[in-house]
């Protein structure tokens, strides 16, 4: 008795785990990586990262202008103007779906 489609099923297995293990470890991703069109249209108002950043009042030029925004100020702007109530609750979601499609989900 033969089954069918086990070795496609074998092939993505081990392709998902070649995936995974360049995943693994500590990475660091821009949030222009993170933070795609696709996503930003699909969870906000605006069409890119730089977009919602603008409207914001936000003038980020550096990881430090962006670490500088205080966390109740993001917040506000994030519940506001997406589908998430906290700049936590958006970069895990943006993390999760970034993940997902690099293991070939």
């Amino acid at each position: 008795m033969k089954i069918k489609g086990f070795d496609k099923l074998q092939k993505e297995l081990k392709q998902l785990q070649k995936n995974a293990k360049k995943l693994s470890g500590t990475h660091s991703v821009p949030l222009t990586d993170l933070f795609t069109a696709s996503f930003m249209r699909k969870y906000t108002q605006f069409d890119s990262f730089e977009d919602f950043l603008s409207s914001g009042g936000f003038e980020v030029n550096s990881q430090e202008d962006f670490e500088a925004i205080p966390d109740e100020v993001m917040n506000a702007h994030v519940a506001k103007t997406t589908h998430f109530q906290t700049w936590e609750d958006m970069l895990n979601k943006a993390a999760e779906v970034y993940f997902a499609k690099k293991l070939g989900f």
